[in-house]
C-alpha cells in the first residue's frame, strides 16, 4: 500500500494492500476499495463507498458523498457501489443513494470526464462515457455504451437506452430509447447513433431493422400499439425487442422527432 504521509485513512475502512493514496486524500471509516485502486490528490471517500478493483480516481473528486437532497438526513444515507476498471476525472462528484435500499450502483469501465454527476440512486451499466459536467439528476438510470457530451443534463427519473448518444447541452426531459441519437434544448430525436452502432460491430443488417422500426413507431402517424404491432412483425430481432421492451415499461415518455 503506498498512501501518502498527508492522506487520512479513518480506523474502520477496507483499503487493499495494492492500493495508492495521494495527498491530502481521505478514506472514511467504512468504506471499502479494492485491488489495485489508484487515488490522487484530496479526494474524499465518503464512508458508504464500495468500490471494486482497478479504479482510477482523480484530484478532488467525491464518493459516495451526501446526496443534493433537502429531505436528507445521514440515517437515510444507502451506499454508493462501484464495479471495476472506472475512471473518474478531475472533481467528479457521485451522490450516495436515499431513496432505495440498493443505493447508487455504478458498472464498470465507465469513463467520468472533468466536473460531470451523478445524482442519488443513480443506476450506470457499463462502458459509458460522460463529458465534462454532464449531470445526471436522482434515479436516472444509463444502460450501456451510452455516451453523454458536455453539459448534458437528465431529468431524474430519466433512462438512457443502450448504445445512445446525447449531443452537448442538451436537456434531457424523457427517456432517451436505445441506440438514439438526440440533441436539442429539450432533446429530440435526430435519428440513430451511426457512428457509435458501427464502432460497437453492428452489421448493415442489425442498423437497418434498428432504422425500421423507429420509423414505424415514430414516422408512420400509426398508433403506438399498432406501430408496435407492426414492429415485432416486420422487424423481428433482438435489437427490435429491446427497443419495444424500453418503450413499453418508459414511465416518463420517450423523446421524439422534432
Amino acid at each position: 500500500m503506498k498512501i501518502h504521509p498527508t492522506a487520512i485513512i479513518e480506523d474502520g475502512s477496507s483499503v487493499h494492500a495494492s492500493v495508492s493514496v495521494g495527498p491530502y486524500s481521505i478514506v472514511e471509516s467504512g468504506a471499502e476499495i479494492g485491488e489495485g485502486c489508484r487515488i490522487d490528490s484530496c479526494v474524499r471517500i465518503y464512508g458508504n463507498t464500495r468500490m471494486g478493483a482497478h479504479n482510477r480516481v482523480c484530484h478532488g473528486a467525491t464518493l459516495g458523498s451526501e446526496p443534493q437532497d433537502l429531505s436528507f438526513t445521514p440515517e437515510k444515507a444507502k451506499p454508493l457501489v462501484i464495479g471495476d476498471h472506472n475512471h473518474f476525472k478531475e472533481g467528479v462528484n457521485i451522490s450516495c443513494g436515499v431513496k432505495s435500499e440498493e443505493g447508487t450502483r455504478i458498472g464498470s469501465h465507465n469513463y467520468w470526464m472533468a466536473f460531470s454527476h451523478a445524482g442519488h440512486d443513480c443506476i450506470v451499466g457499463d462502458h459509458n462515457i460522460f463529458a465534462n459536467t454532464a449531470t445526471l439528476a436522482g434515479h436516472v438510470e444509463v444502460a450501456h455504451h451510452c455516451f453523454l457530451s458536455g453539459q448534458v443534463a437528465v431529468h431524474q427519473f430519466c433512462r438512457i437506452g443502450a448504445y445512445a448518444m446525447v449531443a452537448g447541452v442538451t436537456g434531457v426531459p424523457q427517456d432517451v430509447p436505445p441506440f438514439a441519437l438526440v440533441d436539442g434544448h429539450r432533446a429530440r430525436l435526430l435519428g440513430l447513433n451511426v457512428v457509435g452502432l458501427r464502432r460497437n460491430g453492428f452489421s448493415q443488417e442489425q442498423r437497418s431493422r434498428i432504422k425500421g422500426v423507429y420509423r414505424l413507431l415514430f414516422k408512420s402517424g400509426l398508433p403506438l400499439k399498432q406501430a408496435v404491432s407492426a414492429a415485432e412483425r416486420d422487424y423481428p430481432g433482438p435489437e427490435t425487442e429491446e427497443i419495444l421492451a424500453f418503450v413499453r415499461t418508459s414511465q416518463r415518455g420517450i423523446v421524439s422527432f422534432a
